[in-house]
């Protein structure tokens, strides 16, 4: 079993519930969690926000890719929420693939839209329709995020509790 092996990567759109379910999950399996954004955030020294309007979205996605190679090469047994658009790199898929698990939390882009409206943090949301937004980035990342995913789970009428024993109850020997 190679050492990475146990970690559980988290993808979906973002406010599909990957921070929540991430820490359900830290607190079941007792392991730690981290947030991929939360990782480049602090290498980069400011937000997310403040990347995409500094360097840009191509920068940024770079920096996934550089991440995710690092946690390949020093995986432990860790939980990884990862931004919603690292899959879109077709670069890194099989990064995500080898880092662990691939957990796809699939909502509906209403169920993402009542979430997140109001939410001035998502630099790709600030726009007129951010539901026709939705609509179009949640279809273009789709094929991706279906690709990547070792587990699928629709997670609109869930609470983060059930998505975490859905999790749980999937992987192979996940205590201890």
């Amino acid at each position: 079993m190679e050492k990475t092996s146990r970690n559980i990567i988290l993808i979906g759109f973002m406010g599909s519930g990957k921070t929540s379910v991430g820490l359900k999950l830290s607190y079941k399996l007792r392991r730690p969690v981290e947030d991929t954004d939360k990782l480049i955030e602090r290498r980069e020294g400011c937000s997310v926000s403040e990347i995409f309007a500094r360097r840009g979205e191509a920068y940024f996605r770079e920096q996934e890719t550089k991440l995710l190679e690092d946690l390949v090469r020093t995986g432990h047994e860790c939980i990884y929420s990862v931004g919603g658009g690292t899959p879109v790199r077709p670069c890194n898929r099989p990064l995500l693939r080898q880092l662990g698990t691939v957990v796809y939390l699939r909502a509906q882009p209403e169920t993402v839209y009542e979430r997140l409206k109001g939410d001035t943090t998502r630099p790709l949301l600030q726009c007129e329709d951010p539901l026709g937004r939705i609509r179009e980035l949640m279809e273009s990342r789709r094929e991706a995020y279906e690709t990547c995913a070792h587990l699928t789970l629709e997670v609109d009428r869930m609470a983060p509790e059930a998505i975490a024993e859905a999790i749980e109850t999937y992987l192979p020997g996940a205590h201890g």
